[in-house]
């Protein structure tokens, strides 16, 4: 049996149109109580912004927030998993690309999110359904 991502991500993702300032995005990031956005550009997922960029890519580099938009800033292009993957899969895609966040994409529409806190909180039900299903899988029938 597979544990696909839909049945762990979060499904509120907060966006926001590229054209907008750092300093839009911010507010809209600080509202929204989420560490991270996921940017548009034309309608569709292009970029993500989190935290970090805005330190590195802005307050560390005495950037106005005003002036700068958030399409100049956001990581792309973005790294998206299937609303179907595997966790496992999830968890490798992270690693690979060195992100602790992925949005849930199919056919550019956005389902959610599955951070790599989700994974973490729901690793020990992930082991237990897997070993019962060994144990079902591999015990004989009739007892």
């Amino acid at each position: 049996m597979s544990y696909t991502v839909k049945d762990y991500m979060e499904k509120d993702v907060p966006t926001l149109g590229d054209t907008a300032t750092v300093t839009e995005a911010a507010k809209k990031m600080a509202k929204a109580g989420k560490g991270f956005l996921v940017i548009l550009k034309e309608g569709q997922p292009s970029g993500i912004v989190t935290e970090h960029d805005f330190v590195q890519k802005v307050i560390a580099k005495e950037l106005d927030p005003k002036k700068l938009l958030i399409g100049q800033i956001m990581s792309t292009p973005l790294i998206t998993i299937d609303p179907d993957e595997d966790l496992l899969k999830a968890s490798q895609v992270m690693r690979e690309n060195n992100v602790r966040r992925l949005p849930v994409v199919r056919d550019d529409i956005i389902y959610g999110i599955i951070t790599a806190n989700d994974i973490a909180l729901h690793c020990g039900d992930y082991v237990d359904k897997t070993v019962r299903d060994i144990v079902r899988w591999t015990t004989p029938l009739g007892l």
